[in-house]
């Protein structure tokens, strides 16, 4: 096993524990194909010890003042900053990322930490205008409950640092499950935040059998609250199993991000942003750009240009010098690529860039932009989650539109136009939970996150986030 990889267990109570369940699994470096560390396994007696010190710890935690728990994350916050290189090099070792894009992810973990420290001390109530003169009508923001989160292993910081930030912001404790693939960077974050000051039970980390995990925990009546971002299958399951015990649920799921160039688009800046958005990470970004319908008058310089950006890549080891895409996190996502390309070329795509592998050993794949894709393709309804942009024609804005709409996912979209008209009326009529105009930054602490339709609902971020680990109680005093 890898000597620079840290030692991985359960978190629980402040400690990291050995698991005591049946299997084994390995964390693997992807730009190698070996091993990094085997992968604890929680039993069912885990899973109760973290619900219990979930439960036991909630009491106080709830209690503790907002500034209180306020300086506590913000301490956190700036321990992840300190030790900021230490921690990339985790995320890259078992997720693959480059260099520079982990210490970018941290960075951004650690502002999403300080900034709910703050608005959780802005979590107020208010009182309502009363119709008699001896009643008063008030409102309360009281944390959920005891919370189990889930996350992927394409944003092993910052998709945690949301869920985990809000909820202990607002006075919930939780338990979190990170991704197999990733669990280094999480017990990373989580043993900041005990070194912070967070008392025994406020945050635990399990890892295992993922399904077995998920049914365990949002069956417990101890979980009030379930957050979780992935799959729109396995989303799906997951409110199910929550609804069977009515339980407040946020869902972040899958993706497909439609891109309109315009007629009137500055076709230069349009294809240098998407070149720089649509290939970090290997492109497995649930907002990444990849449908790009392109108006026929500047669809050639377009994918000209694009696919220029794309072959100027430096594809290698995240950790090696000058690296500018490393490799995609596990064997299913090269093989996810070649079918879903090979598939498009049948159907009558172009390979315009990449295409290939273009490695020996790990999980790499060359950035890839697709021209001339059939709507029937099975990449234009299918989320690649790779490093893949397909292009396709248009002719008009109402075409554009259609286009974007036409699947049942709504999580992110883009357009780029020099036209307000047309930027009003993409407001209104795109179907998606955040859209982004003329640029791509759509992804901050203080902004709202989550999608629309198959994609999910709730918001991740901004106050919206702090107030899906809240409720509201109505206090009537006479």
């Amino acid at each position: 096993m890898a000597s620079s990889y840290p030692e991985l267990g359960l978190f629980i109570d402040n400690r990291l524990r050995p698991g005591r369940g049946e299997g084994e699994r390995v964390v693997i470096n992807p730009a190698s194909g070996e091993a990094l560390a085997r992968l604890p396994i929680a039993s069912r007696d885990d899973l109760d010890d973290a619900l219990a010190s979930a439960e036991r710890a909630f009491a106080g935690w709830r209690k503790t003042s907002a500034l209180e728990r306020s300086n506590i994350l913000r301490k956190a916050a700036n321990i992840i900053r300190a030790r900021l290189d230490d921690y990339a090099r985790i995320m890259t070792l078992e997720q693959g990322k480059v260099l520079m894009e982990s210490r970018i992810e941290l960075s951004a973990a650690a502002d999403i930490i300080d900034w709910f420290a703050e608005e959780g001390r802005r979590a107020y109530g208010r009182v309502i205008p009363s119709r008699q003169p001896d009643i008063r009508y008030s409102t309360l923001m009281q944390p959920v409950g005891p919370v189990a989160a889930f996350s992927p292993w394409n944003f092993p910081a910052v998709i945690p640092a949301r869920k985990v930030a809000a909820s202990l912001a607002a006075g919930c404790t939780c338990i979190i499950k990170p991704a197999e693939e990733t669990p280094g960077t999480m017990l990373a974050i989580a043993q900041a935040f005990a070194e912070a000051g967070l008392p025994e039970g406020v945050l635990s980390v399990v890892t295992g059998h993922p399904s077995e995990i998920s049914t365990y925990l949002i069956a417990s009546p101890i979980i009030r609250k379930v957050s979780f971002t992935g799959s729109t299958s396995v989303g799906r399951e997951i409110a199910r199993l929550a609804g069977d015990s009515i339980k407040r649920v946020t869902l972040e799921l899958g993706g497909h991000a439609p891109v309109l160039v315009l007629e009137d688009a500055d076709v230069e800046k349009a294809a240098a942003t998407s070149a720089a958005f649509k290939f970090r990470n290997a492109g497995q970004v649930c907002i990444a750009p990849t449908r790009f319908y392109v108006h026929e008058k500047v669809h050639d310089e377009f994918v000209e240009s694009l696919s220029a950006k794309a072959g100027a890549l430096k594809v290698a080891d995240g950790l090696s010098q000058g690296a500018q895409m490393g490799p995609m996190a596990n064997p299913r996502r090269p093989e996810a690529m070649e079918s879903l390309i090979g598939d498009a070329v049948k159907a009558g795509a172009r390979v315009a860039a990449g295409g290939e592998s273009g490695a020996n050993r790990g999980f790499f794949w060359q950035p890839t932009v697709l021209a001339d894709v059939p709507e029937t393709a099975r990449i234009m309804n299918e989320e690649p989650f790779g490093p893949v942009a397909v292009v396709r024609r248009i002719s008009s804005t109402d075409e554009a539109i259609a286009a974007a709409n036409r699947l049942p996912f709504g999580l992110a979209a883009y357009a780029f136009t020099r036209s307000t008209a047309n930027s009003i009326r993409l407001g209104e009529e795109v179907e998606t939970g955040m859209l982004g105009i003329n640029n791509m930054m759509i992804n901050l602490a203080e902004t709202p996150f989550g999608g629309v339709k198959d994609s999910g609902y709730g918001s991740e971020g901004g106050s919206e986030g702090l107030e899906a680990y809240l409720n509201v109680k109505l206090v009537s005093e006479s």
